[in-house]
């Protein structure tokens, strides 16, 4: 289930106020200044900071890869 497309151009993350990624592939909202990914449940973005999983490099340089080859679209926009 994915999120809906109104809802994603306002999302921002709760932390810093930013624009997030969101990799629909991995079912998952992604900061990457922060190395912060929310989770989407049932199409519901959990937008609460202490829920985030915080990534370690190597999985940010996985997931930057994949934005960086255009598989997210940019939320807050």
């Amino acid at each position: 289930m994915s999120i809906d497309p109104q809802l994603i151009h306002v999302l921002v993350c709760p932390q810093d106020k930013g624009e997030l990624h969101l990799i629909e592939a991995e079912q998952c909202l992604y900061n990457p200044r922060l190395h912060r990914r929310y989770a989407i449940r049932d199409g519901i973005p959990i937008m609460l900071v202490e829920e985030a999983e915080q990534v370690d490099d190597a999985e940010h340089s996985r997931l930057m890869a994949i934005i960086e080859s255009g598989g997210s679209v940019v939320s807050g926009r």
